[in-house]
């Protein structure tokens, strides 16, 4: 066990956190049109590895965790298919860039949620997740990334990327 939790959600903690520093990377990139290849790379494949890995927590039903994760793979998919296979051509630079920022914000709601179940300081402010210190987190968590995605289409101007 590592810090209280077991190796297994430790691994998982560590993926989503690599992830979202990695995503924090190249969502500026993006805003400031300078594609950071390895960063995309890391950014891509940990937000996989960390949805991938949710699902194989024990569980006896279908969670809002599950639905996110499944959400998040989609995305990732586009992003990976705009990005890998069509090369950022055309329109596809714009779904990557939707896709990237869409992928972050999952993984920083997950985030948000752990804090309000995990730290005692915001569980006591928001026991039960519907509480306004939790709704209005997360919906100015949503704003802030809606106005990244703008920001993501408009400013971005990659060029395609072909890859070896």
């Amino acid at each position: 066990m590592i810090f209280e939790m077991t190796t297994f959600t430790f691994v998982h903690v560590v993926l989503s956190l690599v992830g979202i520093c990695s995503g924090i990377l190249v969502v500026i990139g993006l805003i400031n049109a300078k594609p950071l290849q390895i960063w995309t790379g890391v950014f891509l494949a940990s937000t996989v590895a960390t949805s991938v890995t949710g699902f194989l927590f024990p569980f006896e039903h279908f969670t809002r965790g599950h639905g996110v994760g499944i959400v998040s793979l989609v995305v990732l998919a586009a992003a990976i298919l705009a990005r890998y296979s069509f090369h950022l051509a055309g329109a596809w630079s714009q779904i990557y860039a939707v896709s990237a920022v869409i992928a972050l914000y999952l993984n920083v709601f997950v985030l948000v949620v752990q804090l309000f179940q995990k730290v005692s300081a915001l569980k006591v402010m928001a026991p039960t997740q519907s509480e306004p210190p939790f709704l209005v987190t997360q919906l100015v968590l949503l704003v802030l990334f809606v106005m990244f995605a703008f920001a993501a289409v408009r400013r971005s101007r990659i060029k395609p990327v072909r890859t070896a």
